[in-house]
């Protein structure tokens, strides 16, 4: 059965360590199907919001998420042989199989769904590029159900894996829509609200609103977006008609956002 890798790193959009990741999963098994998505460089909070995203929508059969944001947090001091944070395997109460390095707050969104997590028995040193010539023999051999000899040691999410980080920017999509962290069961404004938002140093009024274009065009809206638990959504700060990401001055990933009822 042809199987599908939904794969995440921080790459960069069209940068060519994607295509040879690719390359290598695709020598591994010629059949697979691969999405690449990129998320900002050392966000593992982008990574984490995207895996949480991508574990909760329909999906084919055989289907994996291989995720790889490294950014060597996990100690300061100098890293021999490129050692970095290890790559994990874990298993969701939806059946739904995540390959990833745990870095940061690449399983904070899931960390509540996890019902297997385990090591990869796999090196995660003696490579800059552990992701393309390391890594992609477990995820394949994950796909081919060789668990025997990829599944490690057993841990336990509370213990390793921290909370969702509150009131962040988590990622700018292609509109310059703002997704965040906060989420909707967080606040309790109603409809019709007007909210300063503090981003990038940049202050802002915006309408909190149902849903995005509920406001006129040109306005903020301050909403529920298309991400998260249906019900309990993460919130996105939106321009009709324009960027929200231009609009605070082009904030990076993973910024503080203060937010405030304007009576």
């Amino acid at each position: 059965m042809k199987a599908f890798i939904q794969l995440i790193a921080d790459y960069g959009v069209g940068d060519p360590a994607f295509s040879e990741v690719i390359q290598r999963l695709k020598a591994l098994d010629a059949d697979l199907e691969i999405q690449p998505t990129s998320v900002p460089a050392f966000s593992t909070v982008a990574t984490g919001y995207w895996i949480a995203q991508f574990s909760r929508g329909k999906q084919p059969s055989n289907y994996i998420i291989y995720a790889n944001t490294a950014p060597r947090k996990d100690a300061k001091q100098e890293r021999k042989n490129n050692e970095g944070e290890k790559l994990t395997y874990a298993v969701l109460n939806n059946g739904t199989k995540i390959v990833a390095v745990n870095s940061g707050y690449s399983f904070s969104f899931i960390k509540d769904e996890i019902k297997q997590l385990n090591l990869v028995t796999v090196a995660n040193a003696g490579s800059q590029f552990r992701s393309r010539d390391y890594y992609p023999q477990a995820v394949v051999g994950f796909l081919h159900g060789e668990l025997e000899t990829y599944v490690g040691k057993n841990l336990k999410p509370k213990d390793i894996i921290p909370d969702i980080p509150e009131n962040l920017l988590a990622f700018a999509d292609g509109y310059g829509n703002l997704k965040t962290t906060i989420k909707r069961n967080q606040i309790n404004f109603e409809a019709g609200t007007r909210v300063k938002i503090t981003l990038n140093q940049v202050k802002r009024l915006a309408t909190f609103a149902t849903g995005n274009f509920e406001v006129k065009d040109g306005e903020l809206a301050f909403a529920p977006g298309s991400t998260g638990e249906k019900g309990n959504e993460f919130l996105e700060i939106f321009l009709r008609g324009g960027s929200a990401w231009q609009a605070f001055n082009n904030p990076v990933m993973e910024s503080s956002i203060e937010f405030e009822a304007v009576v």
